[in-house]
């Protein structure tokens, strides 16, 4: 077991070699932080660590860096999430102010993530499946070729341009508007795409039938879209500057952000704490590949539940503040998203 003071020496070794990027030994342990003791009793405790290893030589008689068990006793029991200062707040209230769509909302904030953390932000896009749809329109910019629009009760919006096999009149645009709009709206995005799948398709006769077909298609397809799930991310280019932190190759990583179905299932499955963040270190992501790697994420509140923002970058990362700009992030995307939905 390693005694309290034992933990406090952890929790010096952890800043000082995020800080510093230098092995940590007893003796600045001694000099950089208030122990009140010896640098040999301070050899003694880390020998204990190292016991439990939660920290490791990378050289022979060198100091001592964390491992990924001692970063997980860091971020668990001995890591305090700093608040963000003035200027961080009002760089993430000012950059996320008034975005034109969900779409521009989501992109900017894994820039300001990115900005204020120098790692790979990621998002998760709100869950539109349980989302209604709202409102359905068809537009004409050619006799053969229409713009449908679908709009849900969560933000979602969708645009498709569908060539049509026949020309069309404005009154039968306005009867595929209306039919379509009879099958979906009102609906769960999930219970649309049944609806869609089981319509009659010759109930307007032969020649509406056939652009009603191909409509439906394009519905289908725009509705299988609000279903599934998205990321997007920021900041890739961080991990070229930070290739020294990482004992192997980014490879993995790189690969992760192109592929996007790992980080997804990886954020998913994150397990979060009674605040709402989450962390996963090092060892604990070998299975998806990145056994290098660490995330940590906080998840905001959308319209069909909950999703998750937060930032990849290598285990020696500032854990306190990357969760601080996690939390901070995520609540303000909350609220935004509850104000459009309450003023909508």
């Amino acid at each position: 077991m390693v005694s309290e003071r034992g933990l406090q020496v952890l929790r010096a070794i952890v800043e000082d070699f995020v800080e510093t990027n230098e092995p940590v030994g007893s003796k600045s342990i001694v000099e950089r932080h208030a122990f009140g003791v010896s640098a040999a009793t301070i050899r003694n405790d880390m020998a204990q660590l190292e016991d439990e290893e939660l920290i490791a030589a990378p050289h022979t008689s060198s100091g001592r860096v964390p491992t990924d068990k001692g970063y997980r006793v860091f971020v668990d029991h001995l890591a305090q999430v700093r608040p963000l200062t003035a200027a961080q707040r009002s760089a993430i209230t000012t950059f996320l102010a008034d975005p034109a769509d969900l779409d521009d909302l989501m992109v900017r904030t894994v820039r300001v993530l990115t900005r204020l953390t120098g790692q790979v932000a990621l998002a998760q896009y709100p869950s539109f499946a349980q989302a209604h749809v709202t409102h359905v329109e068809l537009v004409a910019l050619a006799p053969n070729r229409l713009l449908v629009v679908l709009v849900t009760d969560a933000g979602g919006v969708s645009q498709r341009i569908v060539p049509l096999p026949v020309e069309l009149d404005e009154g039968e645009i306005a009867a595929l508007r209306a039919t379509i709009t009879a099958l979906i709206t009102g609906h769960s995005v999930r219970r649309g795409a049944e609806r869609v799948a089981a319509a009659d398709e010759g109930a307007l006769g032969p020649r509406l039938g056939a652009a009603q077909t191909a409509l439906l298609r394009a519905v289908a397809e725009e509705l299988a879209e609000f279903r599934q799930e998205r990321l997007v991310m920021a900041g890739a280019a961080t991990l070229a500057r930070r290739e020294h932190d990482f004992r192997g190759s980014i490879h993995p990583l790189l690969e992760a952000i192109e592929e996007q179905v790992t980080l997804l299932r990886l954020m998913s499955e994150m397990r979060v704490d009674e605040h709402g963040l989450a962390a996963s270190i090092g060892t604990e992501n070998a299975a998806f590949g990145l056994g290098e790697a660490s995330i940590v994420a906080s998840d905001y509140v959308t319209h069909g539940g909950t999703a998750r923002v937060g930032v990849m970058g290598p285990t020696r990362m500032d854990y306190p503040s990357n969760l601080a700009a996690a939390r901070a992030v995520a609540r303000y995307l909350s609220r935004l998203l509850e104000e459009d939905e309450t003023g909508r």
